[in-house]
């Protein structure tokens, strides 16, 4: 497993903090629908991500759930980081999309290592500037952009993400995806299989062109 790591991490970090991250951290496997973390949670460690996929979710006040953004290999998410630091319960689920695979970092190393190493001090700048540019483009898709179009984003961030033109989904995990029925997605994907964008089967979806 130490191995492993190194290789994993032997182009982001120094070594020193490689030795730390392996020396501090749990491994930990989630299985496709557990969760990294819920809403209303304390959290006490932050993550890196070594393998799969989460997508990472808001929840209104009766319960609407829609899709923020997604993490994969070597993300973070930088919403854990505002809340372990502040002692706050986090606002966001974290759903693995695919078998996964995460080293837990437990918040009391978040100072040491941003003064001790430049890398790290990186990655969590660029890890919050990324998320912010992620959250503020699904605002705009909320905002701005017609259920279509909101679902042609959908399917290319998820192709993106889990690097498989295949997706293994029903109609009915979309609209909870996408907060809104399962009615309106069916009439949607048909229409883009019409156009030939993609290819409908039973749970599942093969996209072609979009």
């Amino acid at each position: 497993m130490k191995k492993k790591l190194k290789d994993f991490f032997e182009h982001q970090f120094e070594e020193a903090l490689i030795d730390e991250i392996i020396d501090a951290g749990e491994v930990k496997f989630y299985r496709e629908g557990e969760y990294l973390l819920n809403i209303n949670e304390n959290v006490n460690f932050f993550p890196f991500l070594l393998n799969g996929v989460f997508k990472v979710l808001r929840e209104d006040k009766n319960g609407n759930e829609v899709v923020m953004y997604f993490l994969e290999r070597g993300d973070t998410c930088a919403c854990v980081f505002i809340n372990s630091l502040n002692a706050q319960k986090t606002c966001i689920r974290a759903v693995a999309e695919t078998d996964s695979e995460v080293i837990l970092i437990h918040v009391n190393k978040f100072d040491d290592w941003m003064v001790k190493y430049p890398s790290f001090r990186n990655y969590v700048l660029e890890s919050y500037n990324l998320r912010l540019k992620e959250m503020m483009e699904a605002i705009d898709t909320l905002a701005f952009k017609k259920m279509d179009e909101r679902l042609l984003k959908y399917l290319r961030d998820k192709v993106q993400v889990l690097r498989t033109t295949s997706l293994n989904t029903t109609h009915q995990d979309i609209a909870y995806d996408m907060n809104t029925s399962r009615v309106v997605i069916s009439r949607l994907l048909k229409q883009l299989e019409n156009e030939g964008k993609i290819k409908l089967k039973r749970n599942n979806i093969d996209i072609l062109s979009i």
